[in-house]
Order: C-alpha cells, then sequence, then structure tokens
C-alpha cells in the first residue's frame, strides 16, 4: 500500500555524494557522471509534472475501481451479517472484512501500490512517500470510486433494505422510536472523535508501515503484508464495534471515502456527524507523520 516515491534502501542512499535539500545550484563535482540532482524540494512535494502523467491517472483508476468493489463488498457484508442476525455479527463481519480488503490490495497493488484508502494516501503525503499532486488525484478517485460503489449497491437492493441499512453508511446517531417519541441514539461525539483517531494511527503504526518500509516490505513479502492489513483492519473493526456496543454507532469509519459513498447517494441522518470519519482519521495521519520524523533515520529505509 506504500505510495510511489519510496527511494532506494540506505546502503545505495549512502553511497555517492548527498544533495543537501535546499541547493539549487550544484557544485563541481557534487555529482557522479550521470547521476540527476535532486529536485528543489518545492517540486517535489508539489509534483506538478505529476497532473500531466498518464501512469499516475492509471493509478488512479485502479484506485476509483477499487475503492468502488471495496465499497460495495463491504457494504453488502454489513447488511448481510445484520439480515441473517447471526449471534456473532461483528466476528463474522470483522473476518470478512479481513479476506475482501487483503484480496482488493493484492488485485491493485501493480498498478497503484494498493492505496484504496484516503488514511493510507494523507500519511504517504505527509511522510514524504508521494507528491501533492498524486495525493490530490488518488484522494479524487477514492472519493468518487465510494461513490460508485454505492450507487452499484443502491441499483442491486431494494428500498426496504436501503431505508433499514442505509446502505451499511457510518453513523454516529441515529433516530429511533423511543416511548415518548422518536429519540437519538448512538455515540457521543467526542468517544466517536477519538475512536477515528486512535483506530487510524494504529492501522498505520500496526500495519501500514511496513509497506511503508521497502527493506521490511521486501523482506515480508506483498502477499504478506497484504494479508496482515486486512487483519489489522478487521480487528480495529472488531474493536471498534464491540467496546462501544451502542446501538446507532456504526463502528470506527477508518476509510473517509467508503463513508462519503453511502453519505452521498443515501443522505439523510448519515450526514450528521459525517465530519468525524474525516477529521478523526486526519488527525490520527498527523500523529503518525509526526511519530515518523522523530525516528532517527538509520531506522528507516523510506527515505
Amino acid at each position: 500500500m506504500a505510495g510511489n516515491g519510496i527511494v532506494e534502501d540506505e546502503e545505495s542512499i549512502k553511497g555517492g555524494n548527498k544533495v543537501q535539500p535546499f541547493a539549487f545550484t550544484p557544485t563541481p563535482g557534487q555529482f557522479k557522471e550521470g547521476q540527476e540532482p535532486k529536485a528543489p524540494l518545492l517540486t517535489r512535494v508539489l509534483g506538478l509534472e505529476e497532473l500531466f502523467s498518464l501512469e499516475v491517472w492509471r493509478a488512479s483508476l485502479a484506485e476509483v475501481l477499487g475503492m468502488a468493489v471495496l465499497v460495495f463488498a463491504l457494504d453488502t457484508i454489513v447488511i448481510s451479517t445484520l439480515q441473517t442476525e447471526t449471534k456473532t455479527p461483528n466476528i463474522v463481519m470483522s473476518v470478512l472484512v479481513a479476506f475482501v480488503v487483503a484480496v482488493l490490495l493484492l488485485a491493485t497493488y501493480p498498478i497503484s501500490r494498493g492505496h484504496i484508502n484516503l488514511i493510507v494516501t494523507f500519511a504517504a503525503l505527509l511522510t514524504g512517500l508521494i507528491s501533492l499532486s498524486r495525493a490530490a488525484i488518488f484522494i479524487l478517485a477514492q472519493c468518487v470510486g465510494g461513490i460508485l460503489g454505492s450507487l452499484a449497491l443502491k441499483a442491486v437492493v431494494n428500498s426496504g433494505i436501503q431505508r433499514t441499512y442505509s446502505l451499511a453508511g457510518c453513523t454516529v446517531t441515529i433516530v429511533a422510536p423511543g416511548p415518548h417519541g422518536p429519540t437519538v441514539i448512538g455515540l457521543e461525539t467526542s468517544q466517536a472523535l477519538w475512536l477515528e483517531i486512535i483506530c487510524s494511527f494504529v492501522f498505520l503504526f500496526a500495519s501500514v508501515w511496513m509497506a511503508f518500509d521497502r527493506r521490511q516490505a521486501k523482506a515480508v513479502g506483498r502477499v504478506v503484508i497484504c494479508v496482515i492489513l486486512g487483519i489489522v483492519l478487521g480487528l480495529l473493526v472488531f474493536i471498534s464495534t464491540t467496546v462501544t456496543a451502542t446501538k446507532g454507532y456504526g463502528g470506527a469509519g477508518l476509510n473517509p471515502a467508503r463513508c462519503l459513498g453511502p453519505a452521498v447517494v443515501r443522505g439523510g441522518h448519515l450526514w450528521n456527524g459525517h465530519w468525524i470519519f474525516w477529521i478523526g482519521p486526519a488527525i490520527g495521519c498527523v500523529a503518525f507523520a509526526v511519530y515518523v520524523k522523530m525516528i532517527p533515520s538509520e531506522h528507516t529505509h523510506s527515505y
């Protein structure tokens, strides 16, 4: 799931002369023959040339399709698990989520490095692994994919299921019948926000960092990393839907684009507290980026 922009291993970094980040004019003998000088920092951060890169737009197409399939599959899993009234819906849901995520990561990795999650893309941007232009294209693609996945789900389920389960959208509270009229039930805003922040950080810390670290990713292997990512995400879904055990709260979103799709297509109460599923992961990504910057450079192999 690591984005493009990861440079060579530590050995290749230490071999040859380094370029100062803000040295725009190379000095004689600074570069080896045939070696390209490093682009200015602002150029590398913005990556404006990627806006016109066919390779980036092809990768974004994989993100659109991957996210559409992810939203359709996950929301179908949520609805079918609740509809069958199984005794352990959280466990069944978590296992199926882990499997689906792992498969889709393997399917999209060769083309787009398997982001299919705004949390991964934003974290890759903050840690300097991808440019701002690539991140913007990927985020747009993921949002479009989330909406397309929800539209596909709406097309295959009846209006009763749509109304009952709200296309399995992300909810903090819902309005339910009460003894004295309609009552708002669910989780408090602060609790839901903290769950998003903590779960997003744990997701990045416990699994995504292995994909960002080129040496570790090579040692473990692509398949194993994708499986670990799926398992960690499944565990976080289980934890967020179990520790709260509050009717009306759908659990940690852990992917703003997945929450956006049903909200756009279904609307209504799905917009209540929708900001939590964006701000929470964003704060988690910033915390993860700060943690990465605090690690001594000799212990990382991503830059």
